[in-house]
């Protein structure tokens, strides 16, 4: 059963979800590296390029792409419309412009934020990353656009190990636990917030850092998932800004426990109990 069977089941109307079209591949060209774009559509991407992706070419791997991609900016198009939106996938933060990485081949956080900025009311989006992977990619796109702040909290040893440099990073050391991760999360909200003045966040709600997700190394109880994703949508609420969230990160192994996990994110943001 994934994300979506189990909202149903939880009580969600079918009429709430919406399904994207497949992003314009002009919108990729137009973002991206137009050579790394027309080499990976096409299926001409060099192997060790691939490699670096972790995936094998396939044209359904790029059709699910373009449509993963197009859902994350429909999100923020939503959470423009609506104060809040939930992908029910997303979070390919290790995408750069002329490369992907780490089982990202475009990436949707950076795209959304532009997105987002195409109406007259958003200058700054703030985009918060708590999956347990440095957003490098994100890191990286938005180095130079002062008005998309980065914030990533991540384990410190572990993937990537070449760190990019976000407006804010916190790197946890392995067996972190609840109480300091959510105080680490709160107080570095409060700087994002007093260094940046945002109008939209972008929000990667990862849930590899789970005591059980086989990557994470982090031991951040399901409650504590939940914790983490009310202080985010917390401070939405607070600064009256809209948000759009993805679900980031998770590898357990148990695919029931998994989805258990993702869910803390809808419930944290009010639309099951």
């Amino acid at each position: 059963m994934g994300i979506r069977d189990e909202l149903i089941r939880r009580g969600i109307d079918k009429a709430r979800f919406i399904t994207p079209s497949p992003l314009d591949f002009s919108v990729l060209t137009d973002n991206y590296d137009r050579q790394y774009v027309e080499a990976l559509t096409s299926g001409n991407l060099d192997k060790k390029a691939m490699r670096r992706i972790g995936f094998p070419w396939s044209q359904q791997l790029i059709e699910r792409t373009r449509t993963a991609v197009a859902g994350t900016c429909l999100t923020a198009s939503l959470a423009l419309q609506h104060g809040k939106a939930l992908n029910l996938t997303g979070g390919y933060h290790h995408a750069f412009a002329d490369f992907g990485s780490g089982f990202c081949l475009f990436n949707d956080l950076y795209l959304a934020a532009k997105t987002m900025q195409k109406s007259s009311a958003i200058d700054n989006v703030l985009i918060v990353d708590l999956d347990v992977h440095q957003g490098d990619g994100t890191a990286k796109l938005a180095e130079n656009d002062r008005d998309i702040f980065t914030l990533s909290i991540h384990g410190e040893k572990n993937f990537p190990y070449r760190k990019q440099q976000s407006d804010i990073d916190i790197g946890l050391a392995k067996g972190t636990e609840d109480d300091e991760y959510l105080q680490t999360l709160e107080q570095a909200l409060a700087l994002a917030k007093r260094q940046f003045q945002p109008d939209a966040i972008i929000y990667d709600a990862g849930v590899d850092v789970h005591v059980n997700d086989d990557l994470g190394h982090l031991h951040i109880s399901t409650e504590g998932v939940y914790e983490r994703d009310k202080i985010v949508f917390a401070l939405a609420e607070q600064l009256g800004v809209p948000i759009a969230a993805v679900i980031g990160g998770g590898y357990q192994r148990d695919i029931a426990a998994l989805v258990d996990v993702h869910i803390q994110l809808y419930r944290a943001a009010g639309v099951i109990s």
